[in-house]
């Protein structure tokens, strides 16, 4: 499902209006042409029964994936609020007595620039092998760690630096988890069947009635079309139209850059 949720927001509406549309003129014209003359009767007198059942099993698993989706997509914003924080908490334990911040600030500055420029979108973000950001993690534990072990630090500060650099990068490891996720085949299957089925089925009520009057459809046709575009353009905060944002490293990347940990204006 990769390739469909990283398509643009715009890709999503227009073909999702236009298969919903596309189903529902070809189910008018299938009826009339599959139907047998003499059966044709009988069409409205099944179709108008499995409305509710059709439009009510289409609102339910609807509701059910976009309200998933959307609380995954909230979930994701908290990691990114969750490493932010772990940053700024590193940030800060290096600015304890006798440790050496100018280092660790550096470090941690590169990693956060490079996490954002190489890691933040795409396969990049799902893998979390990105070869530049994981030297500028790996550099980033060299430089907190060396510190930590010096003896003039002492053990209280040291503990706080590792403690604050196993926050980074647990808070790291949460997000390339999140970001490795994909909506599964079968739930979208399910969705995309319960609404062709909707339209199918409203497609045959009109099948005798004159073109304007079939048009009565389209209200339909765009709510299920609509719908499905919506669950796939949230279902990848790291690739996908609604990418995840940054704001929250942004804002300690600006913070470091101005020396705000040092307690300089």
């Amino acid at each position: 499902m990769d390739w469909l949720t990283s398509l643009p927001a715009v890709v999503l509406v227009v073909s999702g209006l236009l298969l919903a549309l596309l189903v529902a003129a070809g189910a008018r014209i299938g009826v009339r042409a599959l139907v047998p003359v003499e059966e044709r009767d009988r069409v409205p007198h099944i179709a108008t029964p499995l409305m509710p059942t059709l439009g009510a099993a289409f609102a339910i698993f609807a509701a059910l994936s976009l309200a998933s989706e959307a609380g995954y997509l909230r979930t994701a914003e908290e990691l990114v609020s969750e490493e932010a924080a772990a940053a700024s908490r590193l940030a800060w334990a290096a600015t304890s007595p006798r440790v050496q911040s100018e280092p660790i600030h550096a470090a941690l500055l590169d990693y956060l620039q490079t996490t954002l420029t190489k890691e933040w979108e795409g396969a990049a973000a799902a893998t979390g092998d990105d070869p530049a950001t994981s030297h500028a993690i790996a550099q980033l534990e060299r430089s907190v760690r060396a510190e930590a072990a010096r003896p003039e630090v002492g053990t209280p500060a040291g503990s706080e630096l590792l403690v604050a650099l196993d926050g980074v990068t647990n808070s790291r490891r949460a997000r390339v988890a999140a970001a490795s996720r994909d909506v599964p085949s079968l739930y979208v299957v399910t969705l995309v069947v319960s609404g062709l089925a909707l339209i199918v089925n409203s497609g045959a009520l009109v099948f005798r009635s004159s073109l304007r009057t079939s048009l009565l459809i389209v209200g339909i046709a765009s709510v299920v079309g609509l719908s499905l575009a919506l669950l796939f353009a949230l279902s990848a905060p790291w690739s996908g139209p609604f990418i995840v944002s940054g704001h929250p490293l942004n804002a300690v990347i600006g913070d470091l850059k101005s020396g705000f940990f040092e307690g300089r204006p």
